[in-house]
Order: C-alpha cells, then sequence, then structure tokens
C-alpha cells in the first residue's frame, strides 16, 4: 500500500505497556524483525530464525497504544481505509524501523524491521566484488531478486552508497518507504517516498527522466507500467536499479516476459536483451559459529550470449549453462559457487549450504571431489578459503 514519510515516535502518554523497550532488545540482540500481535509475546527473528521474546502477551490495548504512539493522523487515516500501511519510524537513541501496520483477526499487527541509520559497503556486506563494477555501470537495468529478507534492500543501498563514494553523480531513488537515507558525499542524491513525495512508482517514474538522472533506484517492479518506464529508462542510457520477488536469474528475466501479453513476446525480449545490464540474486545462509549470515549470491551479467539467449524465441531459457561459461571472462557465478566459496572458507556448514544449493547432488559431488578435469570454473571458490 502506499507509504508515508518518516516520522520520529512522540513521547506520548504513561503506558504500562513500552513498545520503545522492545525495540531497544531488538536492537540490542541484533534482531533483523519484530513481529506484534495479540495473543502471543513480541517475536524476534535473529539470524534467520523466529524468536519469541521472555515477555506476556500482547493485549489489544498493546497494539492499540502502538497504534498512537507511532501513527500519524495520515497513517490512521489510511489504515481505517485499506486495514494497513507502510511507515519509517525514528525513534531516538534507538534506530530506525520499517513499519508495516496490518489487520488480522479484526485486530492490528505489525512487522517492524531495523534500518541501519548508515548504508554498509559492499564488501563489509560479503558481496561479490563484481558487484562493484556493476555499480559503477555507465547505464542499463540492474536487478536484485530474493525472497522477503533476503537482503536486496541492503544490497541495493550498498551500491548507492558506493555510486555515492566513487561518482559525480544524480542519483534519483523511488522508495516505499525510504529505508536507507542517503547523505551527499560525490553524488547529489534525491529521495522521493510513495506517498509523501508521489502518488505511486508509475508517475514518478513518468517524470524522472525530466529531473536530469544519471541513476534511478525504483524500491520495487510491481506493476507493467512501472518495469516498461524502468526499462526505457535503461534502453535510452540510464542506470536503473530494481528488485524483484524472484529466486534466481531465470526465474527472473521469466517474471519479466510474464508482465506482457504473449503476442509482444519477440518485441519484449529483444527490448530486455538490449536494457538488462545485471541480475544479482541473494540467498542469506546461517553461519557455521551462530553469529549471522552471509549472502549467497547469483550473478548473471548480460554478454551477447546472454542477449542472444534471451532474444531467441526459438529456444528456451539456458542461463545456469551461461552463468558457468561467463564465469571466469565475466565474473558471474552461479548460488552453488558461491555456496562453495563460504563452506570452503569455513563460514557455513556442509548441512546449510546443501539445504541452500539449487542442485544439492552437484554441490554434494563437488566437495567430494567428483567433477570433470577440464571444469575450471569452480577453481576460483574452492581456492580463495584454501
Amino acid at each position: 500500500m502506499g507509504s508515508t514519510a518518516e516520522v520520529e515516535a512522540p513521547a506520548g502518554a504513561p503506558s504500562s505497556f513500552d513498545y520503545k523497550a522492545i525495540l531497544h532488545q531488538m536492537v540490542q540482540r541484533g534482531a533483523s524483525d519484530l513481529h506484534i500481535k495479540v495473543g502471543r509475546p513480541p517475536t524476534l527473528r535473529i539470524n534467520g530464525e523466529l524468536t519469541p521474546m521472555e515477555l506476556p502477551a500482547i493485549r489489544l490495548e498493546d497494539v492499540r497504544h502502538i497504534a498512537e504512539q507511532s501513527m500519524t493522523a495520515r497513517h490512521m487515516k489510511e489504515f481505517a481505509a485499506v486495514k494497513e500501511c507502510d511507515y519509517a519510524l525514528g525513534v531516538p537513541g534507538i534506530g530506525r524501523f520499517r513499519v508495516n501496520a496490518y489487520q488480522q483477526r479484526g485486530t492490528i499487527a505489525y512487522a517492524f524491521r531495523v534500518v541501519p541509520f548508515q548504508a554498509r559497503t559492499i564488501e563489509e556486506l560479503n558481496l561479490p566484488p563484481i558487484a562493484e563494477k556493476i555499480a559503477m555501470s555507465p547505464r542499463g537495468l540492474v536487478l536484485v531478486t530474493g525472497i522477503t529478507g533476503s537482503g536486496k534492500s541492503t544490497a541495493l543501498a550498498a551500491m548507492i552508497q558506493h555510486i555515492n563514494l566513487n561518482r559525480f553523480a544524480n542519483v534519483i531513488t523511488i522508495e516505499d518507504p525510504i529505508e536507507f537515507v542517503h547523505r551527499d558525499i560525490n553524488s547529489h542524491i534525491n529521495q522521493r517516498e510513495v506517498g509523501n513525495d508521489t502518488t505511486n512508482f508509475a508517475q514518478a517514474l513518468r517524470r524522472v527522466l525530466r529531473q536530469d538522472p544519471d541513476v534511478i533506484l525504483v524500491g520495487e517492479i510491481r506493476d507493467l507500467e512501472t518495469l516498461d518506464t524502468a526499462l526505457q529508462a535503461a534502453d535510452t542510457g540510464h542506470l536503473v536499479f530494481s528488485t524483484l520477488h524472484t529466486t534466481d536469474a531465470t526465474q527472473t528475466i521469466n517474471r519479466i516476459l510474464s508482465f506482457y501479453p504473449p503476442n509482444q513476446a519477440g518485441e519484449v525480449r529483444f527490448m530486455l536483451s538490449s536494457a538488462l545490464n545485471a541480475i544479482v540474486s541473494l540467498r542469506l545462509v546461517p553461519k557455521k559459529d551462530g553469529t549471522g549470515r552471509v549472502p549467497a549470491a547469483e550473478v548473471l551479467i548480460n554478454t551477447q550470449a546472454v542477449r542472444d539467449n534471451i532474444r531467441d524465441t526459438e529456444k528456451s531459457l539456458n542461463i545456469p549453462d551461461l552463468i558457468r561459461e561467463g564465469t571466469v571472462q565475466y565474473g558471474m557465478q552461479s548460488f552453488d559457487q558461491s555456496l562453495m566459496h563460504w563452506y570452503t572458507k569455513g563460514e557455513i556448514s556442509y548441512e546449510a549450504a546443501l539445504n541452500a544449493a539449487t542442485s544439492p547432488s552437484e554441490f554434494a559431488l563437488r566437495v567430494q571431489g567428483v567433477a570433470g578435469a577440464s571444469d575450471t570454473t569452480w577453481d576460483a571458490f574452492t581456492e580463495r578459503g584454501s
């Protein structure tokens, strides 16, 4: 639904329920998310696992108190109209949060997500080094994909931060809501929030080309109009970043094609093959020592071979093979190669790697050393940690 501007949590009237103390614990314990609903204690997501807090079950008056303390009048009006709303919340001395309030079984429930004050670098996030080169591309569509909570927004923020540190560019973001707040360093960054600074993604995108952008970030591609405008912007010489809730490069390309009617397949394939720059798909894998998670990343670069494959309506997509063929020359990598890197370094367990692998049986054979001697595409992923 439409989002709203970040609000600073007001002091409010005294109450026996202190949701700020819960948020404080959330940050202290390194949780990524907090779930609140009536009848259950507050529940944290720590390293991907849900962990109930040792607190009493939430009452109806507690969720109402959170609404009174964290929502503006506009939030309240939106929630009353559509039974859900997104907003950003700043709590002094504690942190910033992305909040989704929604109704379930007649009562309000909340999902809070921690948003760091400062975007981390590509290196700090342990993203593949090729992500820095992708961020510095002069043009094209860059899609960061993955399931909810896989680190898409964080990775995008790191790429924008890399541009900010290394380019003199005019960057315009369209977000719902704004999560990471970027300060101008070398680039000129304007952040527009849906619901506060613009009505919707599509409208903002229709106007953005008149704002002299070098780089455009669209928080998420949700509809055909947004996708169509993003492709056109990328095809006319702009660097465009966005996200999709898809699991890998093949599914991402198929999802894009599915937005359009079948009779436009040839035209859309040609446009996508020209506009696409790269697809980075993410899966977070728990570390062996239990201290956090590392990103397994599949990276597809739009080489000539990839373009030809996307354009050819007579053949099915053959993206996994093209990634494998482009590993050495172009810096592409599959999920399983990324997992092998982390496993070889001792960061993740064999069981965790196998669980996250695209092809568990092939991964198991690789670990056992059963592979073709002529296949050198895995060498870099097995030698980094040795």
